[in-house]
């Protein structure tokens, strides 16, 4: 008689959970954190991850991350982290038998990178700006962390400054493409708290409030546009330190009724459906979620420039481009927007099916998944470090007859 555990109808036992242990370096709600907050309900929710979250701090964010089924712990996190946080984290990763370290940001990088060595198990970080900063390189050369970068800019400076080209990879974001659709104008919306008509023209600025994004150059391109188009009214939607500073430079000039500054919200799917027209004026990114939420809702973009804007913005056929802190051609492409409903349409159609063509969320985390395995468990099965090199095809203009490869 056969041997039993020669039968080719053996089942096989599943393998367990892996354990990750995400660093993250800040504890707002922001791109990054949202990310993190994506990746764990999305990767935990089947069943073949699990995810324990090192915090620098209780709030908001933490809270989020256990409704979504992570363990939360705090720790300090300076940039020069303290021996007694990388004593915990080390700890912890024994104790609880983390499998992968993953860090958000510098300090995180930093100090995971140090514990998870100590531990002996292997990390990774992404980086979610549009280049790789020192204390990221250095972590990098001196535990051999794995580099994933979420925009072509960044990877290639990461190749460019010496990060170790099979230790890096690009590890683009993703949409929620069915969270983030087309809709209807909410009835209890951000027009009616602004005491605005439904056909009344309303680009808005989604993001945080802070120099990087620079948000004054939203406000002096609306500015310039009301010159243009009286009737028009323009928000700024999000939390930041420029908040104040900006609500008082639009009081100064006297246009506090057309430019408004409401602050952050819980949900900002209502307010994308109430906008015309969602404008970034950075000046720097990465791959920034706000514009791919507004576009896979149907929203055309004006944006700058930089990073891997470009990646995701198709110039002339989703929104328009222009270069950062150019508030005169800003103003120019926004007017064309708003003042052309037809193109604005259009962009606004090709602009969702780019997003779920080319950005689907499930996609990316599924990706994103499998990478994580194939560093945890090197049985995995391996995942290419870069996909191909895509064209994209821009449907207006002298451009409107190139096609993608």
């Amino acid at each position: 008689m056969d041997n039993p555990s020669d039968s080719p109808l053996r089942s096989v036992p599943p393998a367990p959970p892996l354990h990750v242990l995400e660093v993250v370096g800040n504890a707002i709600v922001g791109g990054m954190e949202r990310c993190v907050e994506r990746l764990v309900a999305g990767l935990g929710r089947a069943g073949d991850f699990r995810f324990t979250v090192l915090c620098p701090s209780e709030g908001d964010f933490a809270d989020r991350l256990r409704a979504a089924g992570a363990e939360v712990a705090v720790v300090a996190m300076p940039e020069d982290p303290p021996w007694s946080s990388i004593q915990m984290a080390a700890s912890l990763i024994a104790a609880e038998r983390v499998e992968l370290v993953h860090a958000h940001m510098p300090n995180a990088h930093v100090l995971g990178g140090l514990a998870a060595r100590l531990a002996g198990v292997p990390a990774m970080t992404t980086i979610h700006a549009r280049q790789v900063i020192l204390p990221d390189f250095e972590a990098h050369r001196l535990v051999g962390s794995y580099v994933s970068t979420v925009c072509r800019q960044s990877y290639y400076h990461a190749l460019g400054i010496g990060v170790n080209r099979d230790l890096l990879s690009f590890d683009p974001n993703g949409v929620d493409v069915d969270e983030f659709r087309p809709g209807p104008r909410p009835a209890q919306g951000l027009r009616a708290t602004l005491g605005l008509g439904e056909d009344t023209l309303l680009a808005g600025y989604v993001g945080r409030l802070s120099p990087e994004k620079a948000p004054e150059v939203f406000v002096r391109a609306a500015a310039l546009l009301l010159q243009r188009l009286p009737d028009a009214h323009f928000v700024l939607v999000g939390e930041g330190p420029m908040k104040t500073p900006l609500r008082e430079s639009i009081a100064q000039l006297g246009l506090t009724s057309r430019i408004h500054v409401p602050g952050g919200v819980d949900d900002v799917r209502p307010v994308l459906h109430d906008l015309d027209l969602l404008v970034s004026s950075s000046n720097t990114e990465a791959m920034p979620l706000a514009l791919m939420e507004g576009m896979a809702s149907g929203l055309p973009v004006v944006a700058t420039r930089v990073g891997g804007v470009p990646e995701i913005v198709a110039h002339g056929s989703t929104g328009w481009l222009v270069a950062p802190r150019d508030y005169e051609d800003l103003a120019g492409r926004m007017h064309q927007m708003l003042t052309l409903h037809e193109l604005r349409h259009r962009m606004g159609a090709a602009a969702r099916e780019r997003m779920v063509r080319d950005h689907r969320l499930d996609l990316a985390l599924a990706r994103l998944g499998d990478r994580m395995r194939a560093l945890a468990r090197p049985t995995a099965p391996a995942v290419p470090n870069s996909p191909p090199l895509t064209v994209a095809a821009s449907a207006s203009g002298a451009a409107a007859g190139r096609k993608s490869r």
